[in-house]
């Protein structure tokens, strides 16, 4: 398991307000593996985002179901600020910005 599978099974997580994956939003910050452990930073649209913990709890079932046995941590993280910026080209093809 590595950071490339990790990514491709969050692509998987789809923000039920925008229909579109959580990498691709750019809402994922930072992956890190280590054995059996996987360690996700990310951060919502907005800080009073009302589906925090229903993401959280997506992304961590989604790579639990992937890689069984794997120790998941999601911590959601505010800085840097999320801005649409960070949509990358695939997410803006899919909410029709490019």
């Amino acid at each position: 398991m590595n950071t490339d599978e990790i990514r491709s099974v969050l692509r998987g997580v789809i923000d039920p307000e925008l229909g579109v994956n959580i990498v691709d939003l750019g809402l994922v910050y930072d992956i890190a593996v280590d054995d059996n452990a996987v360690d996700v930073a990310m951060t919502m649209t907005t800080p009073s985002c009302p589906l925090g913990e229903y993401l959280t709890e997506a992304v961590e079932r989604a790579i639990s179901l992937s890689f069984p046995r794997t120790e998941v941590k999601v911590e959601l993280v505010w800085q840097p600020a999320w801005h649409p910026g960070m949509i990358t080209d695939d997410g803006r093809k899919a909410l029709g910005m490019a």
